[in-house]
């Protein structure tokens, strides 16, 4: 018998939780509720959900200081849900380590689509191999990249880069998050890195200027786009 999996909703407001329940019930989950940070934190701890749904204004701490006390000891995937809109808010989200941020109001299917992509990132990483993304292959065994079939001869930059893109698929990196990765702390040279994201659109679009798996996320980072996604 398949395992369901478990998610857990944190929103002060019940209107969001009574809304979310039998959604997420619906598509197979084991769901769990909390009404603020701590909570939130307690939750975690008793039922090891495989996916957190958080709002960013709770009563007692705010959501972004949840997810950094979180990412202190757990990876557990975590979706932002908040009415904050802005850029600053979004990078802030995802530096403290969120995996995606959608705005309030939102729609289902684009959460759930959002939810997709999560568990198809985490069985990429799960079974890491080869990775397929319409005509774009990595296979990791032998750090060979194709795209429609035809070899691809990539920088040691430029595929740490793209592994690191393809292993975080569907997830906005931040510019910081990215800089980190790959050329370690305190690294700043926002022009490097641009002239890497560019040279790999080069190599693997068939159009650079309308990128098909590549896609910017203005004033934030980069991400590495699935086929059905929606959009922030």
């Amino acid at each position: 018998m398949d395992i369901k999996q478990r998610v857990l909703i944190v929103d002060d407001e019940a209107a969001i939780r009574r809304y979310l329940h039998p959604i997420l019930a619906a598509q197979g989950f084991d769901v769990y509720e909390a009404s603020d940070g701590q909570e939130a934190l307690d939750a975690v701890l008793a039922h090891h959900p495989d996916l957190i749904i958080l709002d960013l204004g709770l009563p007692d701490m705010d959501g972004i200081v949840v997810t950094r006390r979180l990412r202190e000891w757990s990876q557990t995937p975590i979706v932002i849900l908040s009415v904050r809109e802005t850029e600053q808010d979004k990078v802030a989200a995802l530096n403290a380590g969120a995996d995606d941020y959608l705005t309030k109001p939102f729609g289902t299917s684009e959460l759930l689509a959002r939810i997709r992509v999560i568990q198809r990132r985490q069985a990429v990483v799960a079974n890491e191999s080869i990775f397929i993304l319409g005509g774009l292959i990595l296979d990791f065994s032998c750090r060979e990249v194709t795209v429609n079939e035809q070899e691809i001869q990539l920088t040691p930059t430029e595929y740490d880069i793209l592994r690191l893109l393809i292993t975080h698929s569907g997830k906005v990196l931040t510019h910081r998050q990215i800089l980190r990765q790959i050329w370690g702390e305190g690294y700043n040279d926002m022009h490097t890195l641009r002239v890497n994201i560019s040279n790999l659109r080069a190599k693997l679009e068939p159009d650079p200027a309308r990128p098909t798996y590549i896609h910017t996320e203005a004033g934030v980072g980069y991400r590495l786009k699935m086929l059905d996604e929606g959009k922030i």
